[in-house]
């Protein structure tokens, strides 16, 4: 649903009445004030001027991007070889490779740990003046992995921190005094491991650590009735709150006092006190109703172009999210991504765990299931879909239930939702709503309240139908049109904050469908749409051998140069696609409009 502001225009009128006597002498001139912010209107328009290839094809070769302004490079996250590739990009026509980091050599050297099998995947890269900071994971995963802090004068390991399990995300403070680090503490595979999420804080000044938990938000614990459980999601297999809780991703206010951190699989954020490193609160962010006009969605791979209001309600789920001030208050956007916890539980063969858990026991598949479809699943009325009335959703031609009201094809037959969250909020397996990760949008919210303001609706699906026709909401792997409408469509992920000229914008990635979307979100409360770039043929047949001809796939990790940061005085976008292994540099043009 789309936030829309009233502006209220109040008019005084200050009447006088003429006093006897002469007028008095004029006074003295008070000082100027200071000038206001620009006012005009203007255009801005993305142009690629650069670009890097690894030549590496859908195993995570370009993630994570961060500029270094001082020495015209940019870091590149090279996740799964376990490097942070170094890029010159002083000459955007031929942006090259000049080194690679080696972030297990670098542990194994520093005597931090005795073999480089100890270590996983680089999953984070920041940059602060000549400070670089990764974050690394263990092997396995859910033990606790490092920060590791580089110079940026010549890539040399300055210090390695232990944190938490899985470290997925890092950022410095804006006053460059610390680094707040996402510890998504995800489970293995069959739960046999679920590590507790946690926050760590490191004073960049001496390298010190505070890791920040969620234990006193367990059932039974001091903080457990302070959380939003009708607006969340605490689920996971036979876990705790916070075993559930699943730090994603974190940006700071610009004063650098709090630290707001998305908890994608909980659809919630979580803010963080950064003077006294404690959880100030919680946040549910509640859910996106797909019944409304405005917030359409296409439910099914199998219909081509089919964007319509559905008894669906979308998991926000963010990953990324942003921050930015208007008029003296704060905002955070969110990219809405959604995201299951299907991968860890289909090991587990335990019907009757599984389903103490809440979750559906497939006894075809002989695993245990949340992210759950009728065509996949359903089987003589076990779940049934209803309308208000109790009677079946979608019925044939003589009023009988279509799979259990599902439908065909064309309905909501071969949706993904939730089976634990939809049971839950249902009462039950008579459906009158499902809940479907993600939310295939972008929202902005009241950092203060966590209250939504706007939202871009359906958005993303109707521009990109538009412009692809039943290519949208494709992969990001193959060129297959509609292939994920059952499953959060164009699946927006990467996003960044930028300010050009006195106006700010939100730059969302789509990582599915692939390209940028642009808006003008200087009034938080009614943003513009902008602009869309995509550089994605959906017309080459791809694989390994020739993706090069797609073009960039899977966008996942945006950073967004200033004007003043930038070595040509014009702004920048940078884009780390991570199937089509390729870094993208983006001028930003701005054209000014005649007041």
């Amino acid at each position: 649903m789309k936030y829309l502001t009233r502006v209220l225009v109040m008019l005084s009128i200050v009447s006088g009445i003429a006093a006897c006597g002469s007028d008095g002498s004029d006074g003295t001139s008070g000082t100027d004030g200071t000038d206001g912010t620009n006012g005009a209107g203007q255009v801005i328009g993305l142009t690629q001027k650069g670009r890097y290839s690894s030549g590496v094809f859908d195993a995570s070769a370009a993630e994570i991007v961060a500029y270094d302004k001082a020495n015209n490079r940019t870091y590149v996250v090279n996740a799964n070889s376990g490097h942070i590739d170094v890029l010159d990009n002083s000459d955007l026509s031929n942006v090259t490779l000049t080194t690679s980091i080696s972030v297990a050599d670098d542990l194994v050297a520093a005597g931090t740990v005795a073999n480089t099998s100890v270590v996983g995947a680089a999953n984070s890269v920041a940059v602060n003046g000549s400070i670089m900071a990764v974050a690394v994971e263990a092997d396995p995963k859910t033990d606790d992995g490092w920060v590791m802090f580089y110079s940026t004068a010549d890539n040399t390991l300055l210090r390695a921190v232990q944190v938490g399990a899985l470290p997925d995300m890092l950022t410095f403070t804006p006053d460059a005094s610390k680094v707040v680090v996402a510890n998504e503490g995800e489970p293995d595979e069959g739960y046999a491991n679920d590590p507790e999420g946690s926050v760590s804080v490191i004073k960049v000044s001496d390298y010190s650590v505070v890791n920040i938990g969620f234990t006193d938000f367990n059932s039974g614990g001091t903080r457990y009735s302070e959380l939003p459980l009708s607006k969340m999601v605490i689920d996971g297999f036979d876990a705790t709150v916070a075993e559930s809780l699943e730090p994603e991703y974190i940006a700071v206010a610009a004063d650098s006092a709090k630290a707001y951190v998305s908890l994608q699989e909980n659809n919630a954020i979580a803010v963080i006190d950064l003077a006294t490193n404690t959880v100030e609160k919680i946040f549910g962010l509640g859910f996106k109703d797909h019944s409304i006009p405005g917030n359409e969605l296409d439910a099914s791979q199998k219909d081509g172009v089919n964007i319509k209001n559905w008894p669906v309600m979308g998991v926000y789920m963010p990953d990324t999210i942003s921050i930015f001030t208007s008029n003296g208050k704060t905002y955070l956007v969110t990219a809405n991504e959604g995201d299951s916890r299907a991968d860890w539980l289909k090991d587990i063969t335990d019907q009757t765990a599984c389903e103490a858990s809440g979750y559906f026991f497939s006894t075809d598949d002989t695993e245990c299931v949340d992210e759950f479809s009728a065509k996949d699943y359903y089987d003589s009325d076990n779940v049934t879909l209803v309308d208000s009335n109790g009677d079946p959703y979608i019925t044939d031609s003589a009023g009988a239930a279509v799979h259990g009201g599902f439908g065909d094809d064309d309905g909501l037959y071969r949706l993904k939702f939730s089976y634990s969250l939809t049971v839950k909020k249902n009462g039950g397996t008579a459906f009158e709503k499902l809940y479907a990760y993600g939310a295939r949008s972008f929202s902005i919210w009241d950092a203060e309240t966590g209250l939504l303001v706007y939202d871009s609706g359906n958005d993303f699906e109707r521009i990109t139908a538009q412009i692809y026709g039943e290519d949208f909401n494709n992969d990001n792997t193959a060129n297959v049109g509609d292939d994920r409408s059952d499953n959060k469509g164009p699946e927006p992920e990467a996003l960044a904050i930028g300010v050009v000229n006195g106006h700010t914008y939100a730059f969302i990635g789509l990582e599915r469908m692939g390209g940028i979307m642009v808006y003008d979100v200087s009034n938080p409360y009614a943003p513009e749409y902008v602009q869309y770039v995509n550089n994605r043929d959906v017309s080459v047949s791809f694989d390994a051998t020739n993706f090069e001809e797609a073009g960039d796939l899977g966008p996942e990790g945006f950073a967004f140069v200033s004007a003043a940061d930038s070595a040509s005085g014009t702004p920048m976008l940078i884009a780390g696609n991570e199937v089509s292994g390729t870094t993208t540099f983006y001028s930003i043009l701005t054209t000014a409009l005649s007041q």
